[in-house]
Order: structure tokens, then C-alpha cells, then sequence
């Protein structure tokens, strides 16, 4: 397996890691991690909320920018939030939604 593919898998397990305070989800399994981008451990993240008001924003934010800087490979973490395309219930994993009994 090549470099890339070993620390976007290493930065996907890290955001596995990160919750949404109000939702037993993790980030990536609600489907809120929109890009990543790992070159030579350069990580540029395109990432979204489960709504734009979220009053956690900072903090997950802030969650996904740590621990993703502690990922063995990377050298500098950039998060952007985004909002397009909205995001809703369907970008969620299989898993998430038998995890909130959507299923």
C-alpha cells in the first residue's frame, strides 16, 4: 500500500475518534467529512455540521484539527468548514444510522 493510502487510512481512524457532543456518531460515519486531502502530510479537510448553527462548532473543529496534527505523517492540518452541499441524514454510514435506530 502506498504512503498516501497508509495516512489517509491512520487520519480516518483519528476522525473516527471525534463526536458530535449531542450525537453517539462519530464525525466521519455522519458523513461530515466532505474532502481530505494528505499531501506529503500536508492534510487539507473539507468539513461540515449536521446544521450551520451548531453551537459545538468550535470545539469539533478544534477536536478534528488536534488530533488529526497527532497522526504519525502529518505536518500541518487545515480545516475548512463548509456548507455546500448541505448536508442531511442520507450522507450518514450504513452503521451511523442503525446507531440512531434510523434503519
Amino acid at each position: 500500500m502506498n504512503e498516501f493510502l497508509e495516512l489517509e487510512e491512520r487520519i480516518v481512524a483519528m476522525l473516527k475518534t471525534v463526536f458530535d457532543p449531542e450525537i453517539p456518531v462519530n464525525i466521519y460515519d455522519l458523513g461530515l467529512i466532505y474532502r481530505i486531502d494528505a499531501n506529503d502530510g500536508n492534510v487539507i479537510l473539507d468539513m461540515t455540521l449536521t446544521a450551520p448553527n451548531c453551537p459545538a462548532a468550535e470545539f469539533i473543529m478544534e477536536d478534528v484539527k488536534m488530533k488529526i496534527e497527532s497522526v504519525e505523517g502529518v505536518k500541518s492540518v487545515t480545516v475548512n468548514l463548509v456548507f455546500e452541499p448541505e448536508w442531511d441524514r442520507s450522507m450518514m454510514s450504513e452503521e451511523a444510522q442503525l446507531e440512531l435506530g434510523l434503519l
